[in-house]
């Protein structure tokens, strides 16, 4: 017995012994192309879907139409740009409340769960109106503003330079235009009231500026020149977070300015539309961040060098909103600038001040 369990151990040892060699010969074997891509592998993607950014001139084309309105206008377009469906419902909701006004208005705006930006620009209902006429332009510079906000500003300010050596944006009785070293800055007159100014974006810069696809013009004005209509007094607003003088520029940072400090997004969610190419799906899920924001959203046109980042067909997206927001979707170089007020008693034309 001893003897058959002795040349059974013997038996075991011998076979391990020949595996170990068979394991280590075949390693040794192994092509050199195999080891090689091995370790030329790359290493797994991480973080999210990249951004298909816009181009100098694509952004200089999405803010031609804003990039001459006052400094705290223009930051408000661009924060409140990223909710398109709540311009949609705070614009039907100044529709069906025409008698509210000033201070009263300011109330009921001020118990709706908008983004403070979006609340803001219920004190220039004419503005609040183009954007909602205008939602694919309006997405897409939301889209530019949440993803490449220095960009944004960078453009603004080369449209304003271009104006300005044109001879066409100066200071009139109803603005300010300064210069702080390389930048521009636009600011209302007097600090009750802010004049929204008309103007032709195809004319204006001193060069041709074509029209982002699919944009609906709004200015009534045929010249290289700015025009003035209403007045929009913005006193009622200042006992408000949101009203104006709460909004501005870091042009030096390269972000916008909002109660003192950075301006973040305060809504309760919203559509990174990063994760989407512009109706094409990309990145594998949506990233809606928070409840309100996941639902509703459509896509359309798709974002390319032929067409200019947009196909102008993307409105249909809000087509099926209610009141109540069924289709809710995609939701500074050195001193700061904040906006004060505009003068009374405006200049004449078609003017971008008065709701028409």
């Amino acid at each position: 017995m001893k003897l058959i369990s002795l040349t059974k151990s013997v038996s075991n040892a011998v076979s391990s012994a020949l595996a170990f060699v068979m394991v280590a010969c075949a390693l040794l074997a192994a092509p050199a192309w195999a080891q090689d891509q091995s370790q030329e592998a790359p290493p797994p993607a991480q973080g999210g879907p990249q951004t298909a950014s816009l181009t100098p001139e694509q952004l200089q084309e999405l803010v031609a139409p804003i990039a001459l309105y006052p400094d705290a206008l223009v930051a408000q377009i661009l924060a409140a740009s990223a909710y398109p469906t709540q311009i949609v419902e705070a614009e039907r909701f100044v529709e069906a409340n025409p008698n509210l006004k000033g201070k009263d208005l300011g109330t009921a705006v001020d118990q709706q769960d908008w983004d403070p930006s979006v609340k803001a620009l219920v004190q220039f209902p004419s503005v609040l109106a183009n954007l909602n006429k205008n939602l694919s332009w309006t997405s897409e510079l939301g889209d530019a503003n949440l993803n490449q906000q220095a960009d944004v500003m960078q453009a603004i300010q080369f449209m304003r330079r271009k104006a300005k050596d044109a001879g066409h944006l100066t200071t009139t009785p109803q603005q300010t235009v300064t210069e702080q070293g390389a930048d521009v800055d636009i600011a209302p007159a007097d600090p009750d009231e802010v004049y929204v100014p008309d103007y032709d974006p195809e004319l204006i810069y001193g060069y041709p500026v074509g029209l982002w696809p699919g944009f609906y013009p709004w200015w009534g004005v045929r010249g290289p020149f700015l025009s003035f209509g209403v007045g929009f007094g913005i006193g009622p607003f200042f006992g408000f977070g949101w009203g104006w003088p709460a909004w501005g520029f870091d042009w030096h940072g390269g972000f916008l300015r909002y109660g003192g400090g950075r301006y973040a997004f305060h809504s309760h969610a919203f559509y990174d539309r990063n994760a989407y190419f512009h109706g094409n799906f990309r990145g594998g899920a949506a990233f809606a961040r928070g409840d309100r924001g996941a639902r509703g959203f459509a896509g359309g046109g798709a974002r390319g060098a032929g067409a200019r980042g947009y196909s102008g067909t993307r409105s249909g997206a809000f087509s099926g909103v209610t009141r109540g927001g069924d289709a809710r979707g995609f939701s500074s170089r050195g001193r700061s600038s904040f906006g004060g007020g505009g003068m009374r008693g405006g200049g004449g034309g078609h003017g971008g001040g008065g709701r028409r």
